[in-house]
């Protein structure tokens, strides 16, 4: 008599099921079929915080610019871990954000990908070198308009690539426009700041010292 098999063909092992649970539900959540529209937003969020946290650790590990980053400020003597790192729900308007109290916010479901997440991630432990090594006090203008000019420039959110995505084209000094523009709307939301004037002075008055600062980086990548 032939020995039997501890499980016949086609059968699905609880791990199966399990996965194949999390796909329906993410599919349902996507697409809003079999959902309430309550349960839809429920399962979608929760979508959105695995996938945020699945990137995240994937990009703490293997990303050369976030590990990069996260070696240098060790050696600054601020060492970052997954735990200063959260991904929480947001409002449009960011990606991503950085408290001077030690945690950088990655705004779950506002990635288009792992790429974007990246740039962002590193642009945010930018801003927590300059905290660290430089000492920045956030109301000065001045001070906040060198370490937006830097982690524009620096974690990748002005290559061109990006900028075609946002709609912005241009074959001449377009990294440079990119890095202008997106550190004076950044100055421009700071409390201290009145108008959108001032804040482009504080860009225009540090622009040449902070745009030719690269560290920890030998050069713009």
């Amino acid at each position: 008599m032939a020995s039997s098999t501890s499980s016949s063909a086609g059968s699905e092992s609880p791990s199966d099921k399990s996965t194949f649970e999390r796909w329906r539900r993410a599919f349902s959540a996507i697409t809003g079929l079999g959902m309430s529209p309550e349960e839809r937003s429920l399962e979608l969020e929760a979508h959105h915080a695995r996938t945020c946290e699945k990137w995240k650790a994937h990009l703490l590990k293997y990303s050369p610019s976030v590990v990069f980053m996260l070696k240098h400020l060790e050696l600054s003597g601020c060492p970052v871990s997954a735990s200063h790192i959260h991904c929480v729900p947001c409002d449009y308007s960011r990606s991503g954000g950085f408290s001077p109290d030690g945690a950088i916010i990655l705004c779950q479901g506002r990635f288009i990908d792992r790429k974007h997440m990246e740039n962002t991630l590193t642009h945010e432990l930018v801003h927590m070198y300059d905290h660290c090594k430089f000492k920045v006090d956030w109301l000065n203008l001045r001070h906040h308009a060198c370490s937006e000019i830097r982690a524009n420039s620096l974690g990748g959110d002005c290559r061109w690539t990006r900028e075609v995505n946002r709609g912005i084209f241009s074959f001449s000094k377009q990294h440079q426009a990119c890095v202008r523009r997106r550190a004076v709307l950044s100055v421009k939301s700071n409390p201290a700041c009145p108008d959108e004037a001032t804040a482009e002075r504080a860009v225009n008055e540090v622009w040449e010292s902070c745009f030719n600062d690269t560290r920890p980086f030998d050069e713009i990548y």
